[in-house]
Parts: C-alpha cells; structure tokens; sequence
C-alpha cells in the first residue's frame, strides 16, 4: 500500500463509524477443502506456500471483503511448538502480514489475527509463558504494521482480558475482541457477556463480539441474550452451520444464500463487522458483501430484533422419591413395532450437573405411555451429561425404558467395550450405534476424535457380544442381550444410496433403524417405497419447530435436515408459545402420514420443551386408538 493512500483513507476507527466492513472468511477449512491436510501448521504456509495464503486472501478481497485477517491465529510460540515451529513464530507473523498487504487492495484493511492460549489441552499453560507468547506475537504483527489486532475463538473472559491488557501496553491500534460462546449469555468461565463487554471496554477494547464454535443461528441467540445495551461495535463471524463427515472429509452444510440473509439480521443487530469462520467461503462473502451493499440501518432494529428472541428458561422439578424397578423383561421396542405403533422420544442430556428438569420430562412421557426414552452421546461433540448414568436413573426412578446412542468419536476400542459391559450389568439392553459428530468442532475443540470403529463396526462388535465373545475374539462367560440400532439420514439428494448404505447396517447386525428428522410426507412415502423390502423396524423422526429461526437453524446450518420452503413458510417470524403452536401443529401432519406407513415413530424434543413431545406422543396414541 502506498503512502498517499495511508493519509487518504480513513483508519479502522473512522470506517467502523462510517460504514459495515465485511470481513473475509475461513482460512483453515478452505485450505481443508483445496486438499491440504489436517494435523499440519497452516501457519506455517506463510514462509513455505505463501502462494497460496496470498490467493485466499485475494479471493476473500475480490469477493467483497475489507477487513482481512492474516494468517496468524495460531502462530505463537505455544500452538507452533507442536510443530516445532517455535523459532520461526516472528518470521511466519511477520510474513502474514506482508502476504495480506500484497494480496488486497488500498481500500481493504489488514488485521492480525490471534487466537487463544489456554484453550483444550493447553489451559494449564503458566501465565508467565502466555503473556511472553502473546507479547512477542503482538510485537511482530504490530512491527509490520497492522491496522488493528483480532482477538479471537476467545472462551474465557480472564484470558480474554490478559491478552487486551497486553495489547493496550503495546499500541493504541484498535483491538477487536471475539468469543466462542456455547453457553447463550456467558462466557465460559462464567462470565456474563454484557459484564464482559463492559469489562473489556473499559479495558480499551474497540470491537467486541463472536467467532466460530457457533453458525449464524447461535451467535444471533447470544446477541439476543444480552441484557442491556452493547455500547461498542459489533463483530461476528459465524460458522457456516455445524460440519459434517462424510466419505472421509468435512463438509458444512450453512450456504452464501442463507449467509446474505444472516448479513443484514446481524446488521440489525448493530454488527460493523461481518464475516465467516470455519466452513465459510469466498461464494459466502461475496453473497454477504452483495446483501448489505445498500444496508440502511432502521431506527431501533437492534431492540427489535432483540425483542423477537425468545430465550428457553429452566424449570425446576422435584426428584423422583421413590426407587423403581432397575430391570426390564417386557418385548424389545423391535417386538413392539412389529406388533403396533411404538413411539420413542429423545432427550437431550443437561450440560451442567442439574437434572431436575431431564427427570420431569421423562416422568411427563412415561405419563403418557412413550415407549423409551433415547439419549444421544455428546451430540454435536457438546459435552453433556454420561447418558449411561441417566439411563440407570431413567430405569430406577421412572420406570421407563432407556435407549442409549454410543458413539464412535469418544471411546477406543478398549473403552467402548468396557461401556458396554457396563450397559449389560445395569440391564440397559437398547443402544444406537452411531459416528458421532467430530470433537474438533465441540465445546473442546482440542480434544481427540478416536474413532477406533466405523458405526458398522460398532454395530458388529456389540452383536459379537451377544454371542458371547469379546472384541478381542476371547470367550466371555455369558452373552449380552443388546438390541442394536442404526441411524439413517433420508435427508439426501440420492436416496437410493442412502438406502444402499442402510443395508449394509442392517447386514452388520441393526436390529431397527431411527431417521433424522423428516419435514416433507412426500419424503416420508419415498421412504416407505424405498425401504419397503427391508424386514426390520423403521422409526421415523419427527421434531416439532420452536421457532422460525429454529427452523431457519436446523435447515441451514445442521448436517442432514432439510426442511421444505411449505414448512419454513409456515414458521418465518413465528416466536415463543406461537412457535411452538405451529409446531406441533407441522408435526402432528407428518404423522398422519408417516403413521399410515411405519409403526416406529421417533420424537425429538427441541429445546427440553418436553410438552411438545407430550402432545404429541397423545397424538399418535390419539390416531392409533390406543
């Protein structure tokens, strides 16, 4: 950049009171989806390949974007290390920033990007280490001059505060600070997000905001969560929805056309910077950057916007006093569907250590004569609670079969037979065998995905249990009794294949199978046509909506859902009671079609909003004479 464009132009200041600035996107997972491998330092690109660095920031700053991040988020002395990188951590800041220079226009401003320290395996790291890493990092970026610092994938606010009280010795450039945030309203060590907006103000912070862990739907929430007022610039940077993986690679599911309508509902909200994280694209920000070309702000859209949030409180319950009976000999769920209409019902395990409301919706459900009550295992890679001990709970307090996911992502094989030893002592005979969605993008991103077993492996294994035989092909002196079963995701363009593949589950052992949530009856008949010569039981996912952005969420951002333009009609700007009115309402036509074809019926409940999931196991029983 020259130096006559350095006096002419505004600095990062005066534009983000000007103007929104669109940030760029992705780094990491485009290079991912260029054919660079995981388990290297991206980082390191900038001396080694800053051919390609410099073309991503290039196709980021064509696409529209004017704040571009160097590629720096994990380059300090801490993260390098593992790559014993260490001693190369000024030259591979210091060439980020220049790559960037040369890569944008004079109209586009630079920021270095750093990440947190303590974050996974390296919270433990002395602070004496971290401020040294932070310092000579910060040196280096702001030394190649910079416009601005980027503080970002923050989870703690003290940590946060570490790294901006650094900054602020070093340069008076402007700091932006970003969090992940998993808990709507607080960071992760507890902090409350205006408390820590007003801190970090104080502190001299410029921005604030959210980056990754979340997609547009999730950070939105967290907006939406903060009471009071967010007297600075906002920052976002959303994922591009929650990955999948499929045939070996990650995919992400949030496209440019739903991000350019997230664009201006973030404006609305008052975000001045507005760009992508992990999944997002050049198409991304370039559908962003056309969206808010001509974006007027209206006078108290940010209150308005805040007004249509509906935030889901926690309700007390007491716990069940009396102790129930822990083991049960009645059919199997796969004897009941062959007989009549069986439903089950999932409910998400708590993320903290209260289950009073987890018990009232079991006991609500078992009221009404649900069938088995499901539990995934850390879904979506969020830690929550074993659901092997609510599983046990579920058996002695309610007296309600339990059926539990495992996962592939969590246990080696060591672990994953010990589980189910465990599961076959305390009589808990139902399982589901599932991949599980990779820890990298859970609530502990640094923590490892096994994946010792494929699902049909797991689905095997299990099965040579019940013959008696241990994974390791030595004798046991008894034989399990599981009932194993597999998920189907009907939610694809070819479902054919999809049924191809569920054939291969059900000739590894799958005693029955549970769907994804299904939004469209034309998809169910499909389903009913296409699995019609397949002789074990299918339970149809059913999920009622909560909301319109509920609706926009799980079609947009989560893997393996779609929802048809009649459903997402139907629930646009609906909120609170009325969401969930209309809901139910969409839920209960899905089943009068999918009853006319399947006797298993599987009901997800959005939200521990178990009342939903009451109706409409009553529905089902309603229309089946039960």
């Amino acid at each position: 950049m020259g130096d006559a464009a350095q006096h002419t132009r505004p600095n990062l200041r005066e534009a983000l009171a000007e103007r929104i600035l669109v940030g760029d996107g992705a780094m990491g997972t485009y290079l991912y989806q260029m054919g660079f491998p995981v388990g290297v330092s991206y980082e390191e690109f900038n001396v080694i390949r800053p051919d390609v660095i410099e073309s991503v920031h290039r196709q980021y700053y064509e696409a529209g974007a004017r704040l571009i991040e160097t590629n720096t988020f994990s380059a300090n002395l801490e993260k390098l290390s593992k790559y014993g990188l260490e001693n190369a951590m000024e030259a591979i800041n210091r060439e980020g920033v220049r790559i960037a220079r040369r890569a944008v226009g004079d109209d586009a401003y630079v920021v270095g990007a750093i990440g947190s320290i303590r974050d996974g395996k390296l919270k433990n790291v002395r602070t004496a280490r971290v401020i040294d890493a932070y310092e000579r990092q910060m040196k280096a970026l702001i030394e190649e001059g910079v416009d601005g610092l980027l503080l970002e994938t923050f989870y703690d606010l003290a940590e946060m505060k570490l790294a901006l009280r650094i900054a602020r010795e070093l340069t008076d450039i402007p700091v932006i600070c970003q969090f992940a945030v998993e808990d709507v309203g607080r960071t992760q060590d507890g902090a409350s997000l205006a408390d820590a907006f007003a801190e970090l103000q104080a502190l001299g912070a410029d921005v604030v905001g959210f980056n990754c862990r979340s997609g547009p739907n999730g950070i939105m929430r967290a907006i939406d969560s903060i009471q009071g007022p967010v007297s600075l610039p906002l920052s976002v940077f959303p994922n591009a929805g929650i990955p999948d993986y499929v045939d070996g690679k990650y995919t992400y599911s949030a496209g440019p056309d739903y991000f350019a309508e997230c664009a201006r509902r973030f404006a609305d909200r008052g975000a001045r910077i507005i760009g992508g994280c992990c999944g997002t694209t050049p198409e991304h920000v370039a559908a962003m950057a056309a969206s808010i070309a001509d974006y007027v702000p209206q006078p108290g859209a940010a209150e308005a916007a805040k007004r249509q949030a509906s935030v889901v409180r926690e309700s007390a319950v007491k716990p069940a006093e009396s102790r129930m009976v822990t083991e049960h000999r009645e059919p199997t769920i796969v004897d009941l569907a062959k007989q009549r209409h069986t439903v089950i019902v999932e409910l998400d395990p708590p993320r903290d250590l209260d289950i009073r409301k987890f018990m009232e919706g079991a006991k609500a459900l078992k009221d009404v004569k649900a069938d088995a009550i499901t539990m995934a295992d850390n879904s979506l890679a969020v830690t929550r609670m074993s659901n092997l001990a609510l599983a046990a709970l579920l058996q002695d307090r309610i007296d309600i079969r339990p059926l539990v996911h495992i996962a592939c992502r969590d246990r080696n094989l060591i672990g994953t037979q010990s589980h189910m030893m465990g599961l076959d002592a305390l009589g808990i005979d139902h399982v589901l065998a599932v991949t599980g969605d990779p820890a990298r993008f859970g609530d502990l991103p640094d923590s490892s995905s096994v994946y010792d077993l494929t699902s049909f492996e797991m689905i095997r294994m299990i099965k040579q249990l019940n013959e008696g035989t241990a994974f390791s092909g030595k004798p046991l002196k008894q034989k399990a009794k599981f009932v194993v079963g597999a998920a189907f995701n009907p939610n694809v363009k070819h479902l054919d294949k999809a049924v191809q593949r569920l054939e291969k589950k059900i000739a590894s052992g799958a005693d029955y199978i549970m769907t994804q949530p299904v939004y469209d009856p034309a998809l169910i008949e499909r389903i009913a046509e296409s699995t019609k010569h397949l002789d074990v039981p299918i339970f149809i996912g059913i999920m009622p909506l909560a909301n319109g952005r509920n609706a926009e969420y799980l079609h947009n951002e989560v893997p393996g859902i779609q929802l048809s333009d009649e459903v997402r009609g139907r629930m646009a700007g609906l909120e609170g009671e009325a969401g969930r009115a209309e809901g139910v309402r969409i839920a209960q036509e899905l089943l009068d079609t999918a009853l006319q074809h399947f006797n298993g019926i599987y009901l997800i409940t959005p939200f521990m909003f178990y009342d939903m999931a009451v109706q409409l196991t009553q529905y089902v029983w309603e229309k089946t004479g039960r």
